[in-house]
């Protein structure tokens, strides 16, 4: 069974950071790409950033290029969002799904794309 789970949200002020983990199963660090997702109330699921497998390709959205970081330790199954400089507008529920698509190049940030996807984590940035 595919499994992805995230932690690492939760309450900041602006300006802040916070890194969130997607902890996945083994198989999926060797064949898939891992993005993420934010959902805010009212608002449709945007595409943060994802990462390949190998080689590192990344993609990232415009509004969090230059605060955001994607990585990935292949030995803990785990990829990071490190998130600095948070602003109010990052507050929402983010996910982190995998697929075997294309990432990199801006390619990889459509929701559609992905198979398995987590629960989420709730980010909040007070102003």
């Amino acid at each position: 069974e595919v499994q992805l789970v995230e932690s690492g949200g939760g309450l900041v002020q602006a300006g802040g950071s916070l890194r969130l983990l997607c902890a996945a199963s083994g198989y999926i660090f060797d064949d898939f790409v891992v993005g993420w997702f934010r959902q805010a109330p009212g608002k449709e699921r945007e595409g943060v950033s994802c990462i390949s497998s190998t080689p590192d390709n990344l993609s990232y959205a415009d509004s969090v290029k230059g605060r955001f970081t994607i990585s990935r330790d292949k030995s803990k199954n785990t990829v990071y969002l490190q998130m600095n400089s948070l602003k109010p507008e990052d507050s929402a529920v983010y996910y982190c799904a995998a697929g075997p698509i294309r990432c990199g190049l801006g390619y990889g940030l459509g929701s559609y794309e992905y198979d398995y996807w987590g629960q989420g984590t709730q980010v909040t940035v007070s102003s």
